[in-house]
């Protein structure tokens, strides 16, 4: 469905419409050849440094929680929606990508369709076997669809 992303590239993770979207970790920083996002969600405790595509901003600390669960849901469905219908390179990023990404991107996969209780095994066999960190991230990728 969407030939933005290169499905072997690192970070990224085909969810079961064919949407693709890449997860990241920001501290390890892009490569000067990556292919860069038109679209980008940080995932951080402070305000990330300025990139020159589109960003949102989701305040979310470090084996925490999105401080604003409302906004966070309406960034991560624009996210699912761009992925898909604009076809644009959409980026998931926390500091290391793997906890907050990870649990974003399984909120992701809920949109999708994968059901809740799978979608924390659904990122981790197909992008970071660590991904989603801690109890709490589990319990709110479960309750995503509620």
């Amino acid at each position: 469905m969407n030939g933005l992303w290169d499905e072997g590239a690192t970070g990224v993770l085909r969810l079961p419409s064919g949407r693709l979207v890449r997860g990241r970790g920001v501290r390890r920083g892009l490569e000067p050849t990556a292919v860069r996002p038109t679209y980008g969600v940080y995932l951080l405790g402070k305000q990330p440094t300025e990139v020159p595509w589109e960003t949102r901003w989701l305040r979310w600390p470090d084996f925490w929680l999105p401080r604003d669960r409302a906004y966070a849901r309406k960034v991560l469905t624009e996210s699912w929606e761009r992925a898909g219908v604009s076809a644009e390179r959409v980026e998931i990023a926390c500091g290391g990508g793997r906890g907050r990404t990870g649990t974003a991107l399984a909120c992701l996969a809920v949109l999708d369709g994968v059901p809740p209780d799978e979608a924390v095994s659904f990122v981790r066999r197909h992008y970071d076997r660590h991904a989603v960190e801690t109890p709490w991230q589990r319990t709110y990728v479960r309750r995503f669809a509620e």
